[in-house]
């Protein structure tokens, strides 16, 4: 059976992390659930560590209890460069912001010099 890709955005990710990004479980309760039940396999092995380090190429898949067939899965993808450590892909979050070439209506002067004071003054009840 082929699964997607999932990439992330460093080399590496937790196990709990990776199965909720990959949509296999809603939430990160559920993904601590589901790996403690011992329903989540890392490259066909069963895993229980919550905190286990994955990287570009692993498979993770969700298996029904019971039965021990696949339910669900995804392929950890590493992003572009990740590989290489220190690394920086094309669309890091990070990027600096640059005010002159924003695309809004934003003035930062008007706030650049707006204390905390003058903020509750103007919302006081």
């Amino acid at each position: 059976m082929e699964f997607p890709e999932v990439s992330i955005r460093d080399s590496e990710i937790k196990l709990g992390q990776f199965i909720k990004l990959a949509n296999l479980v809603e939430t990160g309760g559920e993904a601590k659930e589901a790996i403690a039940a011992g329903v989540v396999q890392v490259n066909g092995a069963v895993d229980t560590r919550r905190g286990k380090t994955l990287r570009g190429g692993d498979e993770v898949t969700l298996v029904d209890a019971e039965t021990g067939d696949v339910l669900a899965g995804a392929v950890v993808a590493a992003a572009n460069g990740a590989e290489d450590a220190g690394t920086e892909s094309d669309d890091d979050l990070g990027e600096f912001f640059d005010e002159s070439t924003a695309d809004d209506d934003f003035d930062p002067e008007k706030w650049r010099n707006v204390s905390l004071e003058d903020v509750r003054e103007d919302n006081a009840i």
